[in-house]
């Protein structure tokens, strides 16, 4: 009972974390009573302007091009890879089919993926294809935080037996 019990709450915490990615990502300008007016289908932007398709374009910008404030930086590199973060370690411990890197990778690569096209259809915000690697890369580290913490935690029984 006490494993079902834990499957829950990391399940209630996936859950509320997703709901809270998603303000973050596909809302993060709008007000609330402002979202339904953007679940329409207007063509009145430039396609190719709004959007990258070109990976690394906007990694190389932020980090060597750009006069860019180091805090837009930050908020742009470190926080696409932070948000995700959680995700690779809670699915990592949600269920045993994602304790591979490459199926961590693939699952934080799609569900990226799902916001960087809603946000392409519904222009919520901008698609953009380094936010793809980077949040990658956000769920790979959460993944391996939850690997250090596995490992410390066996240490620590390991050490706590023999005494």
């Amino acid at each position: 009972m006490g494993k079902a019990l834990t499957k829950t709450g990391i399940f209630t915490a996936l859950f509320l974390y997703l709901l809270v990615l998603s303000k973050l990502i596909l809302f993060k300008h709008l007000p609330l009573s402002e979202i339904i007016r953007y679940f329409t289908f207007d063509s009145d932007y430039s396609f190719f302007e709004s959007h990258n398709f070109i990976p690394f374009k906007t990694i190389i910008y932020y980090l060597f091009l750009g006069d860019v404030n180091v805090n837009i930086r930050v908020e742009n590199l470190v926080g696409n890879m932070a948000g995700f973060a959680p995700f690779g370690f809670m699915l990592s411990l949600l269920t045993k089919r994602f304790l591979t890197i490459k199926k961590i990778i693939a699952a934080t690569f799609c569900l990226s993926l799902l916001f960087e096209l809603i946000q392409l259809v519904f222009k919520f915000g901008s698609f953009d294809v380094d936010d793809l690697i980077l949040n990658a890369l956000g769920g790979l580290l959460g993944y391996f935080i939850l690997r250090v913490c596995r490992g410390l935690w066996n240490q620590f029984k390991r050490v706590k037996k023999k005494l």
